[in-house]
């Protein structure tokens, strides 16, 4: 095999932050970028700005991956789409957890699921999961549904090696902690309020910083699989240790 084999790539969440990042660089690197997002007209624009080709779907819509996957042979696949939510468990919708499980884990099963044949028929192809600390750690103020989800993507990410072991396709799984994106003014529906309260004052990563990781591990020589990569900002630990006073139950 030559030292870079792969010619297409598939990114999901594409339109902004993180996924448009890795669009980018992913085209300067050679590759032929497809990139997915629900939002056309910021398609358009990262289209006309990087060359990549442009495709207007949900990750959600099983029928339209499965067209795109049977049109095209993905050598690499970057499962980035996800959502996150405000709220612990007891302040969670039921129409929150379905979303939040639909998009964070079932379509990047989905997705997956329709290109790793491809990839083994051929024994050439790279996955790249984007996950989050948020599923190797749990600490106060996270969404529940959230840590669940990025957990499933990381216990997929290990399955997958084992179920691909012995070919030459790579499983990559990146895991960042806070990123400088749109999803905090999402969150709490103030991007402005977002950026002082979260950023303003820290260093915080940058969504190039993430596809500059993901780029490492994709032009890496083939002999060489990044499988895990923990990506946090220089001044943040991961962890921590919380006690409660001891308080009377309630009867």
């Amino acid at each position: 095999m030559s030292e870079f084999p792969y010619r297409t790539a598939l990114v999901t969440g594409a339109s902004s932050g993180i996924g448009a990042s890795i669009v980018a660089r992913l085209r300067e690197s050679g590759l032929e970028v497809h990139a997915i997002a629900r939002d056309a007209g910021r398609l358009a624009e990262l289209a006309e700005k990087t060359g990549c080709i442009p495709h207007a779907i949900s990750v959600e819509d099983y029928d339209a991956l499965k067209q795109l996957t049977q049109e095209i042979p993905f050598d690499v696949l970057v499962n980035n789409a996800g959502q996150s939510r405000s709220g612990n468990i007891a302040k969670t919708t039921r129409e929150d957890i379905d979303s939040l499980v639909d998009v964070n884990l079932r379509a990047v099963l989905q997705l997956t699921h329709l290109i790793v044949p491809g990839m083994v028929e051929r024994d050439r192809g790279h996955i790249v999961n984007i996950s989050s600390i948020a599923g190797h750690y749990a600490f106060a103020g996270g969404n529940t549904v959230y840590h669940a989800t990025k957990a499933g993507v990381h216990s997929l990410s290990q399955q997958l090696r084992c179920d691909l072991y012995g070919s030459h396709i790579r499983v990559t799984e990146i895991s960042p902690a806070r990123v400088e994106t749109e999803v905090f003014g999402r969150l709490i529906g103030n991007m402005e309020e977002a950026k002082r309260r979260f950023f303003d004052e820290y260093d915080s990563l940058l969504p190039i910083d993430i596809a500059n990781s993901v780029t490492f591990a994709v032009t890496a020589p083939q002999r060489m699989n990044v499988s895990f990569m923990e990506v946090l900002p220089t001044t943040q630990v991961v962890g921590g240790l919380n006690f409660a006073k001891r308080t009377t139950p309630k009867e």
